[in-house]
């Protein structure tokens, strides 16, 4: 099963009656960094019996949706973290909570900022309010709605035979490599995304794309589209002072690359698990499918 289809999420734009509880999640962002307990080292939000008692000033509680049978909430706040508490960047929960809880950390995030932004209307400066039936904001005055917005970008494997390609972004450390993606520009298909992405960034052409799916990407607010495509010509030119190498690597010789919460990871262990499956067989395990 692809990864990142829904787990127990349940997206609602308004607050039904009842919904909060003192068992209900907090998702709370300070300078956009999230507060959170641990429980034997794994970070977790807090919950609204918790919160209670932080010293924290709450700027806007937004409903988010119910996990689980638990409704959710973003809370944008400022402060100091009290003692047992922490703050820290939404990137440090990768690998360290579970994926359904990180993507929902991730709407969280992308909601307050959403709802930061868009105070005022960027049309005529007049203060918005909350839509009637739908998460948006409205502008009292020239009716301007405002919904959250989604940047939507591609991310791909690029095959050739038993090889994949893979490149180091400039400001990653020695050593770490991903998939290539980028965003859609004004105008493009996705498809023709796909092609100048690669074709800009590492100078090749590729054919054949297969999509295998999506991932919510809350830095910032990224729609990302996963595919896989074959190599036609070129060689490797890096683009400067973007991709800082770039190298093909046979399946069973991977260099470190992204956890399996990001989609680059996934889209990589899947191609990774084919190759087993057609060239080794008896350790081909089926985590990609």
């Amino acid at each position: 099963m692809w990864p990142f289809e829904p787990d127990g999420f349940e997206s609602i734009s308004k607050e039904p009656q009842g919904a909060h509880t003192d068992e209900s999640l907090y998702f709370v962002f300070v300078g956009g960094e999230v507060l959170s307990l641990s429980e034997h080292g794994v970070p977790r939000p807090v919950t609204a019996d918790e919160f209670r008692w932080v010293d924290l000033e709450v700027i806007a509680r937004l409903y988010v949706g119910e996990w689980r049978g638990t409704s959710c909430y973003a809370l944008e706040a400022k402060g100091r973290a009290p003692e047992g508490y922490a703050l820290t960047g939404l990137r440090s929960w990768l690998g360290r909570v579970e994926s359904a809880m990180f993507y929902l950390a991730g709407r969280a995030k992308q909601i307050v900022e959403w709802h930061r932004d868009h105070v005022f209307c960027g049309r005529c400066g007049t203060e918005t309010e909350d839509h009637a039936a739908d998460r948006a904001r409205v502008c009292p005055s020239c009716q301007s709605i405002s919904y959250p917005r989604l940047s939507p970008s591609i991310i791909v494997l690029v095959r050739r035979d038993q090889d994949m390609l893979l490149a180091r972004n400039a400001s990653w450390p020695t050593g770490m490599f991903s998939t290539l993606a980028g965003f859609v520009e004004p105008g493009e298909s996705i498809e023709q995304t796909v092609h100048r992405e690669v074709y800009e960034e590492v100078g090749i052409k590729i054919e054949n794309l297969r999509y295998l799916g999506s991932q919510s990407w809350p830095f910032p607010n990224s729609l990302m589209l996963g595919f896989h495509a074959d190599y036609v010509s070129g060689d490797i030119v890096c683009r400067d002072g973007e991709i800082a190498e770039a190298n093909w690597f046979r399946y069973d010789q991977s260099p470190n690359v992204p956890g399996g919460t990001a989609i680059s990871g996934w889209l990589i262990r899947a191609f990774v698990d084919e190759m087993k499956a057609a060239f080794n067989p008896e350790s081909a395990d089926g985590l990609g499918t």
